[in-house]
């Protein structure tokens, strides 16, 4: 009963990778839009800068292991 719960949750595909990181980057700009209202200026924008800059170490991460092949297990 595990692994079929953990096999829903387990990226077999690009295309499932590629949602994963829609789903993070719109979360990432939704965040970085609270922090320029909360810090206007340099602050809020090094805030979001940061914020965006995770979906793209977040998403290398998850296409280099699908071309190892971790995902297709």
């Amino acid at each position: 009963m595990v692994v079929r719960i953990k096999r829903l949750f387990t990226i077999k595909t690009k295309f499932e990778a590629f949602l994963v990181i829609y789903a993070l980057a719109n979360g990432a700009v939704q965040r970085g839009a609270v922090y320029l209202d909360q810090y206007p200026g340099v602050g809020g924008w090094m805030l979001f800068a940061a914020c965006t800059g995770v979906v793209f170490m977040a998403g290398g991460r998850l296409l280099d292991s699908l071309a190892l092949g971790f995902g297709a297990e």
